[in-house]
């Protein structure tokens, strides 16, 4: 619904400094659409660049209000709350974009275009779109794409929000700019924002996930020489169910498993351990495989999230993964993904 017209705001407020931003930042990084202003009251004022490292010169701001000087005509939800709903204080501030006559790109679980109150404030030219909405005409997965003819490259992770679709989508500008005929197959609501074709899978009911990931495979494993299939959750996450289907589904070909490089535990479950990154390989594989039903799929190299380190400290941390796994590794975002790309080849 997005057009190259369209000038966005992103909602991000306590967003820019958090996990629960990575939406937003997302957009920042990867989008070619042009971005007017960044609303998040805590940051209000201060440098982008310098917050983020993303190079934008785009203003800060602490409210809606405050966004419509830049004269946006989109309010993008760059946040994701807990629970998947909007703080009161933050939707108010959705109407108000409404009213001032925005439309909005919604990435949250809780649905805004059916809401009342919403759309008696929408006029004729404005919109509402919910991005995860499952798509019409699901069936089961039935592991016909391993039948394709094309590398498929899934990213795996030792946990959720990790940075499995910021690897894909560098592993797909590395790859196009190799000149391969390269696809980013998107499985959340960032990628989907983002412009590309995919799916939200964690909006689609769990009998037909690893048919709606198997079904977008097939729509262009033909017709490309790489998938990159953006990864979802974790196997070793207590509440992930979106990696199993993701296997399922596209039948890799190839893993790439992710990793914050500082992290030990899951995310919010402390009492849960990640384990040694040679036994996430196995527990990867493994699984991919199983038990010889499915082909074989190597992890053929390792990205490191080494976002809150310095250059020194993310080298060493890259280094010693390398030693612990004897697999290429990188931060795919500082350092670039051909590194990664070079071991998908071999």
């Amino acid at each position: 619904m997005l057009t190259p017209r369209d000038r966005i705001a992103i909602l991000l407020h306590e967003g820019i400094q958090s996990s629960k931003g990575k939406t937003g930042l997302s957009l920042l990084r990867y989008s070619d659409m042009e971005i007017v202003a960044v609303i998040d009251h805590t940051c209000a004022g201060q440098s982008l660049s310098a917050l983020t490292g993303i190079n934008r010169d785009i203003p800060i701001v602490a409210s809606v209000s405050k966004a419509l000087s830049q004269r946006p005509t989109v309010l993008a939800i760059g946040i994701a709350p807990s629970g998947g709903a909007l703080p009161t204080a933050w939707l108010q501030e959705v109407k108000q974009g409404i009213a001032a006559g925005l439309s909005i790109v919604n990435g949250l679980h809780t649905p805004m275009a059916i809401d009342p109150e919403l759309q008696a404030l929408l006029q004729p030219q404005q919109w509402i779109w919910d991005v995860r909405r499952e798509p019409a005409g699901l069936t089961v997965g039935s592991g016909q794409a391993r039948s394709l003819p094309c590398l498929r490259v899934l990213t795996v992770g030792t946990d959720m929000s990790v940075g499995k679709m910021s690897t894909s989508l560098e592993l797909h500008k590395a790859s196009l700019a190799r000149g391969w005929r390269s696809r980013f197959i998107a499985t959340g609501q960032t990628g989907l924002m983002l412009g590309h074709d995919g799916i939200p899978l964690d909006a689609v009911r769990i009998d037909f996930a690893s048919g709606a990931v198997e079904q977008v495979t097939m729509r262009y494993g033909f017709d490309y020489d790489v998938l990159h299939i953006e990864g979802q959750g974790s196997l070793i996450n207590p509440a992930s169910t979106a990696t199993l289907p993701l296997l399922r589904g596209s039948q890799p070909t190839h893993l790439i498993l992710v990793h914050r490089a500082s992290q030990t535990h899951i995310h919010n479950f402390n009492h849960v351990a990640i384990p040694p990154l040679p036994k996430v390989i196995q527990l990867y594989e493994t699984v991919a495989t199983a038990g010889g039903a499915f082909a074989p799929v190597k992890v053929v190299g390792i990205a490191l999230n080494t976002f809150d380190l310095s250059e020194s400290e993310a080298e060493m941390a890259i280094e010693q993964a390398q030693l612990e796994t004897g697999l290429p590794c990188t931060d795919s975002i500082r350092f670039g993904a051909e590194l990664l790309l070079d071991a998908i080849l071999q």
